[in-house]
């Protein structure tokens, strides 16, 4: 028997990991980034196949990892999480640097930051774990890091799709579905693309949405301010 909420449990932090090959920028966000040795200092990530900078790092053998700090503007996860480089300009709305390696390194919203050279990679399924010989390391300020279960209790998100961590929302709701036809309510509502939620009382700021506006009264032309989904992908809490 598997209880799929025990695996909100493993402690995780949260990243934006980025490269670079033949001028073509890429990144992603993601939570499985961690030390493997102290000599060679070196840093390992798992990486989605289907991840754009999955193959941009097979080529060029180096990556960025940037360490989101714990106050920060959600829409940087979802731009880098929950949207593709094949679609977007992920780079175009957020600072960032050309890094020692030539690879991009953002600077914004993050606490810390590392420049690897791949030394070895492992082929795990779906996914890729590169290790990485860390050339660069760096203190931007001294913010907390943003934490796995604090993304989940207080952005109230999901894991990206292509994430390692990623679990079906029904299996952790014990198989509840949502309802497609909300009544009018004060309700909590989440998007089913990216687990947002919009809190009645809390309202949107971002959109001019001010608090105590139920869900049913938003505009038509809403959209999720980490996605950008439309107001018809929000499901009752």
């Amino acid at each position: 028997m598997i209880d799929f909420t025990s695996f909100q449990k493993l402690s995780y932090g949260l990243y934006l990991i980025c490269s670079e090959h033949n001028g073509t920028k890429s990144g992603y966000a993601g939570n499985t980034g961690f030390q493997v040795t102290s000599s060679p200092q070196t840093i390992a990530i798992s990486c989605n196949k289907d991840n754009f900078t999955c193959g941009i790092i097979e080529k060029s053998r180096k990556f960025s990892l940037s360490v989101l700090q714990l106050e920060l503007d959600v829409s940087i996860i979802g731009d880098f999480g929950f949207k593709s480089t094949r679609d977007i300009d992920k780079f175009e709305k957020y600072s960032y640097k050309t890094g020692k390696l030539g690879i991009p390194v953002i600077t914004d919203s993050c606490t810390a930051i590392f420049e690897c050279k791949v030394i070895n990679q492992v082929d795990c399924g779906t996914h890729i774990l590169f290790i990485g010989e860390i050339e660069v390391a760096e203190k931007i300020n001294d913010q907390p890091p943003l934490t796995y279960d604090y993304y989940h209790s207080h952005y109230k998100m999901l894991a990206p799709k292509n994430a390692p961590t990623y679990v079906d929302p029904e299996k952790l709701s014990g198989g509840r579905t949502y309802s497609t036809t909300p009544e009018t309510t004060n309700s909590d509502y989440v998007c089913i693309i990216c687990g947002y939620t919009y809190d009645p009382e809390v309202g949107e700021p971002s959109q001019g949405i001010p608090p105590g506006t139920p869900f049913e009264e938003l505009p038509e032309d809403f959209e999720c301010p980490v996605c950008k989904a439309a107001k018809e992908y929000f499901r009752e809490a």
